[in-house]
């Protein structure tokens, strides 16, 4: 069990008084010291329903003592590596500073939306300084600390709790000079019992986005599930769970979206118990119709737990059933020919062990890049399934 230092009291996480505790240390915004290492490290407080729990601040998984629950790899393995002091730096707060790579207003007249975040896959930047929108999307979900998975949290991660998870990680990032989650839409489960209650909260939320008449447009982000993809007279509707209208997407940006994430879409459609995440940049006009400027898909598993292709998914589904905790690695903006670690075990003893999955097209160049990867972290045992070579290696 960890401690922490919270005011002036230093307690054991699994007593009484911490959970007692936990409420009014949100309330008056304290930040809990972890005591793993010396000098110990901030954390910050979420509240997940009705529950209050101790998160990571941005990117200090790796300030932590490898035997502390809070411990996160090294960055480097995933695609978060080249972003981190250039579009994502860390303030005197603690909290993340980012730089977007998309925009949040529209000027002028609608032109087809979604090219950027659909054109070809983004190319390797010798210096990363912004975030795409995949990449935004990838970092919520590592912040969120949705790319942990135990075997013991089965059938307690629906989209109430990866919601909460996504807001809290945004109330410790900020952009453009106010905070982030100020600028996020994520849909509230829907219960019809509280529907008016919903529909206001929703509405509160969209107002800053909603057309008043012409000059320049503010434009916010969703984080979404999507329903499905149907076709409009003109365009085609993305249908979003929890959300009462569609995001409107016009047939040019339309075809890119389903050309460009083509493997996404296939891997979804392949199994109903996975989902379909959306991030998009969108606005309402006047007639009160919410419409798409640019758009990002990802898949997740049942777990909710993004993978790329069929061998992550079967790795992935190995590693449910383990009670010791592994971490998803997120590609970011790197091109599918890098190579990223797919899973990190953290626990595993006598040392964590990065596990890399080399796809059948690989050739030497991805290879010297994995090598020189792994010859970089000699502190993280490497293990390798090349597909090539035939069915996936013992597990460690």
């Amino acid at each position: 069990m960890r401690n922490f230092t919270i005011g002036d009291q230093t307690l054991d996480e699994s007593s009484q008084e911490f959970r007692a505790l936990l409420p009014h240390a949100y309330e008056q915004r304290l930040r809990p010291m972890c005591m793993c290492k010396e000098p110990p490290v901030a954390m910050y407080i979420a509240r997940l329903e009705d529950q209050y729990l101790i998160k990571r601040m941005p990117l200090s998984g790796r300030d932590h003592d490898p035997a502390c629950a809070s411990y996160e790899p090294p960055y480097e393995l995933s695609g978060l590596g080249p972003l981190i002091g250039n579009a994502i730096q860390i303030d005197a707060s603690g909290k993340a500073d980012l730089k977007l790579d998309f925009s949040l207003t529209k000027r002028g007249p609608r032109s087809a939306p979604g090219a950027p975040a659909e054109a070809a896959e983004p190319s390797v930047r010798s210096e990363p300084k912004k975030l795409s929108l995949r990449a935004m999307l990838h970092y919520l979900w590592e912040a969120g600390e949705l790319t942990d998975w135990r075997s013991t949290w089965a059938g307690r991660r629906g989209w109430g709790r990866v919601r909460t998870s996504l807001i809290n990680a945004a109330s410790q990032m900020t952009a453009r000079g106010g905070p982030l989650s100020d600028m996020l839409f994520v849909p509230e489960v829907f219960h019809a019992e509280d529907k008016d209650g919903i529909a206001a909260r929703r509405a509160a939320a969209l107002k800053g986005v909603q057309a008043t008449g012409s000059g320049p447009r503010k434009l916010m982000m969703i984080v979404a599930e999507v329903k499905e993809f149907s076709a409009a007279r003109e365009g085609h509707k993305i249908v979003v769970r929890h959300l009462p209208f569609p995001l409107m997407i016009e047939d040019g940006a339309w075809r890119r979206l389903a050309a460009r994430y083509e493997t996404e879409l296939e891997l979804w459609r392949s199994n109903e118990a996975f989902h379909l995440m959306v991030i998009a940049t969108f606005g309402i006009s006047t007639a009160g119709i919410a419409s798409v400027e640019e758009v990002s898909l990802m898949v997740v598993n049942e777990h909710w737990l993004p993978f790329e292709d069929i061998h992550e998914l079967r790795l992935l589904e190995k590693l449910s059933h383990l009670k010791r905790k592994s971490v998803k690695g997120l590609r970011f903006d790197l091109p599918r020919d890098a190579p990223i670690v797919s899973v990190t075990l953290p626990e595993q003893k006598p040392a964590p062990v990065a596990m890399f999955i080399v796809p059948a097209s690989a050739g030497d160049e991805y290879e010297q890049a994995l090598t020189d990867m792994i010859d970089a972290r000699p502190e993280i045992a490497p293990w390798v399934w090349r597909v090539a070579e035939g069915e996936m290696p013992r597990l460690p």
